[in-house]
């Protein structure tokens, strides 16, 4: 067994195979902890619980801080991606430049909310991610001066591929003042991250901790540029004044805090916070860095693949892209499948959890996931296989 999985008792890890670590690996025991915490605070504090409750999201935005690779970070935290997208395309002045440029490998989130946009009639430019090689470039090459934003992944969700060049996308968007979003959700907890390194210091960085940082539900993040200071965002919450609520609303509009509260929503529940401070804290005493992690999913990813290339199956049936090496994906193995659905639920049948995306079977792995569990799951697969044909 994997040393880790002692760890995860109430998951019961060791004793499932579980491949969707991409989309919503388990919590450790100590997660637990912090749900009783939540409780016991609430309990004891009434609705002075709130004091409590900020320490716990100050403790989260430190979290996140360490993986995007900024300590000084300005964070804004939301329930979900979608609730701090629709705060930043709020501030954007879409009157002025009615056109936002993505890409046709976004997750839903963007998706959905963009082609609602354009049914609005605001210009929406889709860009294909393949090749993925030259999206960053041809991201660029579509910009002009009606362009209030650029929308694009760091890690394409479907296929696992690692978007480079990001670092000059950022320069062409800064010199068109063309707001950058980049989704790095995919990328948080498996893939090392340093905003000032990779150019992205102009650039708004989305994420959260329901996939790979083991945070449960609620805990997303919307890291601010530091002109993100000037922006009035339409979508603003009574917490963005609540330092001020004593005072008497003032006669010249709606006021703005510094810093993340500027981009604050409104009374939220602060359990989910709780839980992922106790997890932040967990990883750090089990040194699961950013490093180490991505050690750990590249090395169970190669495995993963090298087992499903010996099951030696028609590309009919399944196949994968052997061109880019591993170092060139983030946390899982997609398979491109004739039939991805179909594997997906016979794999379920057998025990075996992975989930499907389109023509797209993605098996996520975890660090708490022995190697024989990652080779019972892909002899499975060539079992379900045999019978799918």
């Amino acid at each position: 067994m994997n040393e880790l999985a002692r760890h995860y008792s109430r998951f019961r890890v060791a004793e499932r195979l579980l491949l969707t670590g991409h989309s919503h690996q388990a919590w450790p025991d100590v997660a637990r902890e912090g749900l009783l915490e939540a409780f016991d605070d609430a309990a004891r504090d009434v609705d002075t619980k709130w004091e409590a409750a900020f320490a716990k999201a100050d403790e989260v935005r430190a979290g996140f801080r360490t993986f995007l690779g900024e300590p000084g970070a300005v964070l804004a935290l939301g329930a979900s991606t979608h609730d701090l997208l629709l705060r930043f395309l709020s501030a954007l002045d879409l009157r002025a430049r009615p056109r936002l440029v993505t890409t046709d490998g976004e997750f839903h989130t963007v998706r959905r909310q963009l082609a609602r946009l354009g049914e609005e009639g605001i210009e929406i430019v889709r860009v294909r991610a393949e090749p993925v090689d030259t999206l960053a470039e041809r991201l660029a090459a579509v910009l002009d001066e009606r362009t209030a934003a650029v929308l694009v992944s760091k890690v394409l969700f479907g296929t696992a591929r690692i978007v480079p060049g990001l670092g000059e996308l950022a320069l062409a968007c800064a010199r068109g003042s063309v707001e950058l979003v980049v989704d790095a959700y995919h990328a948080l907890g498996v893939l090392p991250m340093s905003v000032p390194d990779e150019g992205l210091r102009d650039a708004w960085v989305l994420g959260g901790g329901y996939k790979y940082l083991q945070l449960g539900e609620g805990n997303c993040v919307l890291r601010l540029p530091e002109h993100a200071q000037r922006l009035r965002p339409v979508v603003t919450g009574w917490f963005a004044e609540f330092g001020v609520l004593a005072d008497e609303p003032g006669p010249a509009g709606v006021g703005y805090p510094a810093g993340a509260d500027r981009f604050a929503g409104a009374t939220y529940d602060p359990v989910s916070h709780y839980r992922a401070a106790r997890v932040f804290g967990f990883l750090a005493e089990q040194g699961l860095t950013p490093r180490r992690l991505r050690e750990i999913s590249l090395r169970q990813n190669e495995r993963l693949a090298r087992r499903f290339d010996e099951l030696d199956l028609p590309a009919s049936v399944a196949t994968r892209d052997r061109e880019t090496p591993r170092e060139g994906f983030a946390g899982f193995l997609s398979l491109r499948c004739g039939d991805a659905t179909g594997l997906s639920r016979a794999l379920a049948e057998r025990g075996v959890y992975t989930d499907s995306r389109g023509e797209h079977l993605r098996f996520g792995p975890a660090p708490y996931l022995s190697d024989a569990q990652l080779d019972d799951a892909m002899a499975a697969l060539g079992e379900a296989a045999s019978f799918t044909r």
